[in-house]
C-alpha cells in the first residue's frame, strides 16, 4: 500500500475518532440504544453509568424561563458610530468611528411563556448587549419609549396584575382581562405605556420593523467630567409597520413563530436588518425646562422638542448557532455599563439595578453567569471573585484578595485618567423620604398627545384595540373603571370603547385640553422602504414559465421577497418554481398579493387569498384573466390599492403604500 494511501486511512481514522460517542468524561460509548440489564428480559441495572449521565442532563435541560419577555429570539451583528462623541461621552465605542462593535440583540414579548404566539398584542423587549473594548454595555429596552410604571417597587404587582390570572392560568401571551385593567384603572401612571399598547404598536408586523427605546434617563460623561442627560433610540431602516388585528389574531395559528422566522429567514439570506442609534441630549441646565420631569419613565422627551441625533448604524448579520446556548442563556443588565456612561436618578432605573442580579442567578444557577460564551467581554476579566456554582474557570496562585505585596498586588484598580471607571460625582441632599415627586403627578397629558398625533386609521385603530381587551374582562365594575380613565385622556375615545364594551359614559367630560401633536410619534407618517417586503403570486391555471420568469425578476431587481403559490408544488425552472401550496401559505403571511389567471374558473383558495389581502388593506394586483374570475369576490376592484394589470412592473406602483386604509 503506498504511503500516500496509508496516510489518508490514517486521517480517516483520526476524524472517526474524533468524532467518537463519549460521556461527559470522554469515557468512548459502545452503546447507546439499550440500557444495561440482567439478560435480555431482565431488570436495568443502577451501575449503567452512561444511561445514568444521559437521563440526567435531559432531565435537566430546561432551566427556569425568564419571568417575563420569555418569549425571545436573538442575533449578532455590529455597531458603529459615525464620528467621534467625545464632546459628550468618554465611551470607547462612541469616540472612534473606526471601530466596529459587536452585538448581540434579543427581542421578545413581554407577557407569555417561551411558548406563546409571537404576534400577541404586547410590548416587545429589545435588549442590546455591546462587547467593547471596555466591557459589556447592556441597553435592555422595549419597543415602546415609555414603561407602565414609575418606580420599581411597583414592578411586582405590574407583573402579577399583567400575567395569566392565576386561578385558572388564562390569557396566555396577552393582557386582556381583569386583573391587568383593575391595574390600569387603578394606577392611573400605566396610561400613557398602555394607550401605545393598544394601538398598532403593540402588534408589529417584524422585529425588523420596531423602534427600540432605553426608556430610562442615562447619563453621558465626558473625559473633562461633563455631564449631559440622553434617551438612547434604535430607528429602524426597514421603516416601521403593524399588523391588523384580525390578521394578527390569524397568524397565531398560521405561523405561531411568524416574527422570529422573519428575522432569521432576512439574516439566512443576506437581507441584514439594521438600524440606527439615536440620541436625544439634555443640557444638565435645562432639565427642568420642560412641562414634564425628565426622570419620570412614563414620559417621552417629544422629539419635536428634543430632537433625535442618529449617531451610529447596527447591523445584524449572524443567526445565532444555537438558541439555547446564546438567546436563552443572554444575561442582560441595565447596570452593565462602560466608561462614558453612568444613570440618573429615575426610580425605575434604580430598582432595576438592584433587581436584575437576582434574575440572572436564579436562572442560570449561580453567581458566575457572566462566564457563559455569550455574556463574556471581549476584554480580559481579572478580579477575585473566586468558586460558587458553575465555576468555569481555573484561577491560578495564592492570592485572591485586595490590596496584597505577594502577587504585586495585582489584580490592580486603573485610575480614571487610565480608563478606570468613576461614577459622576452628582451633589445629591435631602431627607429620607417615601414620596414620589410632584413632577410625576401628571398622568394624561403625553397619552393625549400620542393620541393626537396618530392618523385616523391610527386612531380607529386604538380604539378597536381598548374595545377588544376591555371587552374581554368580566367585571362590569373593572370596564367602567377602565373607561373612566379614558375618559380623562380623550372623550371621543372614552365614548367609543364605552359603547363597544357595554358600560356608561361619564357624564363629565375630563379629557386633557389639548391639540398639541408630536409628528414622529405616527407610524403612517413614516416613509418605509420597498425591499424586504413580501409578495405572494397566486397561479390560477397553466401560467407560462416566461411569464411567471418576468415577475421573478421584478420582484429580485426590487429586492422584494416572493413566493409562487399554486395547488401544488411544481419546479418550473432550475431559478424558481411553485414552492408553497394553498394548504401550505396564507395571505397573511404576506405583504401583497398578485393573482395570475389563465382565464379558467377562480379556485376557491385563489379567491379567499384575494379577500383576505382586500380585508387587510394590503396591496393587491390581478391580471386582466384574474379580473373576471373574482368578479363575483366579496372585494372591490375599483377601490383604492387594487391595481388591474398585466404588467409585473404594477407590484411596486402598488406598494406606494403599504396599506390603503380608505378601502
Amino acid at each position: 500500500m503506498s504511503n500516500k494511501k496509508q496516510d489518508q486511512l490514517k486521517n480517516v481514522e483520526k476524524d472517526n475518532d474524533e468524532k467518537a460517542m463519549t460521556t461527559n468524561n470522554g469515557v468512548k460509548i459502545s452503546e447507546d440504544e439499550n440500557t444495561l440489564t440482567v439478560g435480555e428480559r431482565g431488570p436495568s441495572l443502577l451501575e449503567d453509568f452512561h444511561f445514568r449521565e444521559k437521563i440526567m442532563h435531559f432531565d435537566h435541560e430546561r432551566i427556569p424561563e425568564r419571568v417575563v419577555h420569555a418569549r425571545g429570539f436573538g442575533a449578532h451583528g455590529e455597531f458603529q458610530v459615525y464620528k467621534d462623541l467625545s464632546e459628550y461621552t468618554s465611551a470607547d465605542f462612541l469616540t472612534h468611528p473606526e471601530k466596529t462593535t459587536p452585538v448581540f440583540v434579543r427581542f421578545s414579548t413581554v407577557q407569555g411563556s417561551k411558548g406563546s404566539p409571537d404576534t400577541v398584542r404586547d410590548v416587545r423587549g429589545f435588549a442590546t448587549k455591546f462587547y467593547t473594548d471596555e466591557g459589556i454595555f447592556d441597553l435592555v429596552g422595549n419597543d415602546i419609549p415609555v414603561f407602565f410604571i414609575q418606580d420599581a417597587i411597583k414592578f411586582p404587582d405590574l407583573i402579577h396584575a399583567v400575567k395569566p390570572e392565576p386561578h385558572n392560568e388564562m390569557p396566555q401571551g396577552g393582557t386582556a382581562h381583569d386583573t391587568f385593567y383593575d391595574f390600569f384603572a387603578q394606577n392611573p401612571e400605566s396610561t400613557h405605556t398602555t394607550v401605545w399598547a393598544m394601538s398598532d404598536r403593540g402588534i408589529p408586523k417584524s422585529f425588523r420593523q420596531i423602534e427600540g427605546f432605553g426608556i430610562h434617563t442615562f447619563r453621558l460623561v465626558n473625559s473633562e467630567g461633563g455631564s449631559y442627560f440622553v434617551k438612547f433610540h434604535w430607528k429602524p431602516l426597514q421603516g416601521l409597520e403593524g399588523l391588523v388585528w384580525d390578521e394578527a389574531q390569524m397568524l397565531h395559528g398560521k405561523d405561531v413563530d411568524f416574527h422570529r422566522k422573519d428575522l432569521y429567514e432576512s439574516i439566512e439570506k443576506g437581507d441584514y436588518p439594521e438600524w440606527e442609534l439615536g440620541l436625544q441630549i439634555i443640557r444638565p441646565e435645562q432639565e427642568f425646562d420642560f412641562d414634564f420631569d425628565i426622570l419620570d419613565p412614563t414620559k417621552i422627551w417629544p422629539e419635536d422638542q428634543v430632537p433625535v441625533q442618529r449617531v451610529g448604524k447596527m447591523t445584524l448579520n449572524r443567526n445565532v448557532t444555537n438558541v439555547f446556548d446564546e438567546t436563552e442563556q443572554a444575561a442582560f443588565h441595565p447596570g452593565h455599563i462602560v466608561p462614558g456612561i453612568d444613570f440618573s436618578n429615575d426610580p425605575l432605573l434604580q430598582g432595576r439595578l438592584f433587581s436584575y442580579t437576582d434574575t440572572q442567578i436564579t436562572r442560570l444557577g449561580g453567581p458566575n453567569f457572566n462566564q457563559i460564551p455569550i455574556n463574556r467581554p471581549v476584554n480580559e476579566v481579572h478580579n477575585n471573585q473566586r468558586d460558587a456554582m458553575h465555576q468555569m474557570n481555573v484561577n491560578k496562585g495564592q492570592v485572591a484578595y485586595h490590596k496584597n505585596a505577594l502577587n504585586n498586588n495585582d489584580p490592580h484598580t486603573t485610575p480614571k485618567e487610565e480608563g478606570g471607571y468613576e461614577h459622576y460625582q452628582e451633589k445629591v441632599e435631602g431627607r429620607k423620604i417615601q414620596k414620589r415627586s410632584e413632577s410625576f403627578k401628571d398622568y394624561y397629558s403625553q397619552a393625549k398627545l400620542y393620541l393626537n398625533s396618530l392618523t385616523q386609521p391610527e386612531f380607529d385603530h386604538t380604539v378597536d384595540g381598548f374595545s377588544f381587551e376591555i371587552g374581554m374582562c368580566d367585571s362590569i365594575m373593572v370596564k367602567q373603571n377602565a373607561v373612566n380613565q379614558l375618559n380623562k385622556v380623550d372623550r371621543t375615545l372614552a365614548e367609543r370603547v364605552a359603547k363597544n364594551v357595554g358600560v356608561e359614559v361619564p357624564e363629565v367630560n375630563e379629557e386633557v385640553n389639548s391639540d398639541e401633536k408630536d409628528s414622529k410619534l405616527s407610524m403612517e407618517a413614516l416613509d418605509i422602504p420597498l425591499a424586504g417586503h413580501s409578495v405572494a403570486v397566486a397561479v390560477n391555471g397553466d401560467i407560462s414559465a416566461d411569464t411567471l420568469k418576468s415577475y421573478a425578476k421584478t420582484f429580485t431587481e426590487n429586492k422584494l421577497n416572493y413566493a409562487f403559490v399554486g395547488q401544488h408544488p411544481k419546479d418550473i425552472s432550475e431559478e424558481f418554481g411553485i414552492t408553497e401550496t394553498f394548504d401550505t401559505a396564507h395571505p397573511t403571511l404576506f405583504d401583497s398579493l398578485i393573482v395570475l389567471s389563465d382565464g379558467s374558473d377562480i379556485l376557491p383558495p385563489v379567491e379567499e387569498f384575494a379577500e383576505l389581502t382586500y380585508k387587510h388593506n394590503k396591496p393587491l394586483v390581478v391580471n386582466q384573466a384574474a379580473s373576471q374570475g373574482l368578479a363575483g369576490a366579496k372585494l372591490n376592484l375599483e377601490a383604492p390599492g387594487v391595481f388591474v394589470s398585466d404588467d409585473p412592473q404594477t407590484i411596486v406602483q402598488a406598494f406606494e403604500r403599504k396599506r390603503y386604509w380608505d378601502r
